[in-house]
């Protein structure tokens, strides 16, 4: 069954289109095989650039509802990301429902993939949290519409690097408007969140002479990264930490009621999607706390902009050049948004939707 009616048991989920987040969805699609335990939601938020191209991110949410709004607020996120960053490409975010360490198998992201072709190319997947390049192998064996496959498979590989890359952008731009100075060096980051994205980003601001802190669930990885890069472990209270930067990786909505009044950081600037819990009322407590807040859908762009090489005729060159340009879009984000009065999340929204509208008027016309 390629579409599944959700379950008016669970809660949220009888509801879909009053949610707050659907937000002008044009398609969910609930996948289910009891065969492999596949249970996901794809999210296609707009087509008006392009077909929705997004990652798929693996996660144990505590119930459907909850999951189902992750979604909704993922794909819109991407609409804005790859309207922002001048691609033709839509908003599209998949989620698969389970523990990517324990649950995933070759056959479940397989059966995604099924999925995912049933759509015949509204969606185009491509990796997040809990998937690697091993799994969009396995997906690429049931679709074409599947991106950041392997360089040996003829795609554009992990597009971590890249993605970790346009923060770094992104946080030196920051740096720059709010210091008058983009180096970074000696500048305490707190990076939350250490997967493949975190990672790298500790390189470039260890490299960049940062004194580095990081923060993850997975215990192993936080001694294998501080083993290797020197960065502290913090563990307890992170967010009343002395900081000059707080970087959140990991999942989104760490900014918010609780956290933002203890945040002692003076630059926000993380991969992490959708970091403000509400985007009108925190952005605006960000404002008012003199906290400079880079819109995440703005940094967090590179990977995106590095898989749509697969599908552009633009090489990968010409991808690293459009991710460093992350640096001036946040300079002139900020700027425009000191100019206005308004929040920076509102600055860059306004430039992405100015997009989306002027296209959809010309599709009209």
């Amino acid at each position: 069954m390629i579409v599944q009616e959700p379950s008016k048991s669970t809660s949220g989920l009888t509801s879909v289109f009053e949610n707050s987040a659907f937000m002008g969805h044009e398609q969910v699609v609930f996948c289910h095989d009891e065969e492999t335990g596949l249970k996901a939601i794809i999210g296609v938020h707009s087509t008006v650039l392009g077909p929705a191209l997004g990652g798929t991110r693996m996660w144990k949410y505590d119930n459907d509802a909850e999951a189902l709004r992750d979604v909704l607020r993922l794909s819109r996120g991407m609409t804005y990301k790859a309207s922002i960053s001048g691609l033709n490409l839509g908003g599209g975010k998949a989620v698969i429902i389970g523990n990517s360490r324990e649950d995933k198998t070759d056959e479940m992201m397989k059966k995604f993939g099924e999925f995912v072709n049933s759509l015949s190319g509204r969606y185009i997947t491509a990796e997040d949290v809990g998937i690697n390049t091993h799994d969009m192998e396995m997906v690429k064996m049931k679709t074409d519409h599947v991106t950041g496959i392997p360089e040996s498979m003829g795609g554009s590989g992990d597009p971590s690097p890249v993605t970790a890359y346009g923060v770094f952008m992104g946080m030196k731009a920051s740096a720059k408007y709010r210091w008058g100075n983009d180096d970074l060096a000696g500048k305490k980051v707190l990076v939350q969140g250490v997967g493949h994205v975190g990672e790298t980003l500790v390189k470039h601001l260890t490299e960049s002479g940062a004194k580095v802190m990081i923060n993850d669930i997975h215990e192993d990885t936080l001694e294998r990264i501080a083993s290797t890069y020197g960065a502290q472990i913090v563990m307890d209270d992170i967010y009343d930490l002395d900081m000059d930067i707080y970087a959140p990786c990991a999942l989104g909505a760490t900014v918010n009621d609780e956290t933002i009044g203890r945040l002692k950081a003076e630059v926000i600037a993380g991969a992490a999607n959708n970091q403000l819990a509400d985007e009108v009322r925190h952005g605006k407590m960000l404002r008012e706390k003199n906290i400079v807040y880079a819109p995440d859908f703005l940094i967090n762009a590179g990977g995106l902009i590095n898989v749509y090489s697969e599908i552009a005729k633009y090489d990968r060159a010409e991808a690293l050049r459009r991710t460093e340009d992350i640096y001036n879009t946040t300079l002139t984000i900020l700027t425009d948004a000191e100019t206005h009065g308004i929040t920076t999340h509102a600055a860059a929204l306004k430039l992405a939707e100015e997009r989306v509208e002027k296209k959809r008027q010309q599709l009209k016309g």
